[in-house]
């Protein structure tokens, strides 16, 4: 009798039978992996498009096509991009060079309604998921694949504004980074490391 075997058993016995390699695991685990990202990727990107947008026509602010182009290319982008990367990009698409303070100018206007945020440590820009509101959580940052995340969280931004208060300091903006592993960058460990494991018995 034959009985299905699932991914996970499939795979450990291809190994075993010497019909995988250990590189060929983990790239078909990582293929998935992005697989699943990128589809996920570009429904967010939409919707925040889509956000900004009507958020602009809502407030009466323009979207010049420089805007459009900038917050597209953010949008397209599975990571933070620093302001140069962005020029680079821009330029490749009108195939002429770009002049840094106008995309200065455009993340300024993104910045200043709330559209994006600044990662201060990377110096790069990213969109914000909770439009149109003052930055009071924390950044969660993965040092693999350069992921950033948006948590919001009042007791924290309450935490920090007391121990300002005690330490006399008035802070006119706040921006908590935190530095590790996403939570797909996570799994993706995980899964290699129970691959790994299972092939070494």
């Amino acid at each position: 009798m034959l009985y299905p075997i699932g991914g996970q058993a499939q795979i450990e016995i291809l190994y075993h039978f010497g019909a995988l390699t250990r590189d060929m695991i983990e790239i078909a685990m990582s293929k998935k992996t992005r697989s699943t990202r990128n589809s996920a990727l570009r429904a967010s990107a939409a919707r925040w498009r889509a956000e900004v947008e009507s958020a602009c026509e809502h407030k009466g602010l323009l979207l010049t096509p420089l805007r459009h182009q900038v917050l597209a290319i953010l949008a397209e982008s599975s990571a933070p991009l620093g302001a140069y990367a962005i020029i680079d990009q821009l330029s490749r698409r009108e195939g002429k060079p770009i002049a840094p303070p106008t995309v200065y100018r455009t993340l300024d206007f993104f910045l200043e309604n709330g559209f994006v945020y600044k990662i201060e440590s990377r110096n790069a820009y990213a969109p914000c998921e909770h439009l149109g509101h003052a930055h009071h959580g924390a950044l969660l940052l993965c040092e693999k694949c350069g992921r950033s995340d948006e948590i919001e969280d009042v007791k924290l931004d309450g935490l920090l504004q007391e121990a300002a208060a005690r330490a006399g300091f008035s802070p006119h903006r706040q921006m908590v980074e935190l530095v590790g592993l996403c939570r797909d960058c996570t799994a993706q460990s995980g899964d290699r490391a129970a691959a790994v494991s299972a092939t070494t018995l």
